[in-house]
């Protein structure tokens, strides 16, 4: 019996939703409704007795998901219960995922909260508006990283079934999310989890069978790539690594979107996240073509190949990519570069 349907035969607290067994996410955060404040104190109030009665002995550790630049209303109202909450934004670069390192300390924290030997911890998870999106995802990994689930795209899937149309992200993260949930996956195959940032040196974006826009007239694809600058690492917040140059950005009529190359060559490391980007005709008016978010350790063989199925696009805009579609990111190894210029230098000594 799956953990889901177990639950229809338990009763929750008031309030809460059970993921699995002392895992709850606030229902608030399925609605759309906003809650006036003195309402939303009484709810969390009333959430608070409901655990307090169900778990008398438990000590209680609540994650949310909120805007980093905005002050958290449910951290202050949780101060007054003497319950601490663990912040985490609600995207990178405009996709509703977390640096690999960050996504580690939410599963490894919760992990060993649940664990503790003989108590019944519990762990409560909650977004600010617009935060559900990363929420099912951490929801997702958490499962996995459980054991309680071993399929990424199965249980990706069942936990967004769980919440409303209205709050997903106009775009479909899913699979950036799913690439990021077979990471975690990974982690008993690797000696070290989270691997190394790899340095690399993307060089090339290959697209094949663009989509067409203007009316079916061509596509004038931009690029812009974000991560952490390699040459400051005391500096692991992100950058606008990469964007392609006004001189070349060109017109690709519909007889050559068969096959585009794009020169980007740019160091990067660790959390990336690349944008394609159609420019209109007027120079000004940008439309995200697609998205993809992934980490430099699980690059193999300097290449990232990437069909229809593995970028992220607006909901109803997949079908606008051609079946055949296929977005190449090629890359070259930083510290064999290095050390071939190294050797050249030294031959014409």
């Amino acid at each position: 019996m799956s953990l889901f349907k177990r639950f229809f035969y338990r009763q929750p607290p008031d309030g809460l939703l059970e993921i699995s067994e002392r895992v709850f996410v606030f229902d608030c955060c399925f609605s759309t409704n906003v809650v006036e404040k003195e309402a939303y104190k009484d709810y969390i109030g009333g959430i608070v007795a409901g655990l307090q009665y169900h778990f008398p002995d438990a000590s209680i550790m609540v994650c949310n998901f909120r805007e980093w630049e905005t002050r958290s209303q449910i951290s202050d109202m949780l101060a007054q219960f003497d319950m601490p909450v663990m912040e985490y934004p609600q995207q990178y670069e405009g996709c509703p995922l977390l640096p690999l390192e960050m996504v580690h300390h939410f599963l490894q924290s919760s992990e060993s909260w649940l664990s503790v030997e003989g108590q019944q911890n519990v762990v409560l998870l909650h977004c600010e508006r617009g935060g559900w999106p990363v929420l099912a995802f951490m929801l997702a990994g958490l499962l996995l990283y459980r054991t309680h689930y071993t399929r990424e795209l199965n249980t990706l899937e069942m936990v967004y079934k769980l919440v409303r149309k209205e709050l997903l992200f106009p775009f479909n993260p899913q699979p950036s999310q799913l690439r990021y949930l077979q990471y975690v996956s990974r982690r008993h195959l690797d000696y070290e989890w989270p691997p190394q940032e790899t340095p690399l040196l993307l060089y090339c974006l290959i697209l094949r069978d663009l989509p067409l826009f203007g009316g079916g007239e061509g596509c004038r694809p931009i690029v812009r790539v974000y991560g952490p600058d390699p040459t400051r690492p005391a500096n692991s917040s992100s950058n606008i690594l990469f964007q392609t140059p006004g001189s070349l950005i060109r017109h690709y009529p519909q007889a050559e979107c068969r096959l585009v190359g794009i020169d980007i060559y740019c160091c990067v490391q660790g959390d990336v996240v690349l944008e394609c980007i159609h420019l209109s005709e007027d120079l000004v008016h940008e439309e995200i073509m697609f998205r993809i978010m992934f980490h430099t350790a699980f690059v193999h063989s300097n290449i990232l190949i990437l069909s229809r199925d593995d970028i992220d696009v607006a909901w109803d805009s997949k079908e606008q990519f051609p079946k055949d579609f296929r977005a190449e990111v090629l890359f070259l190894d930083v510290y064999d570069l290095v050390h071939n210029l190294s050797n050249l230098e030294n031959y014409q000594m």
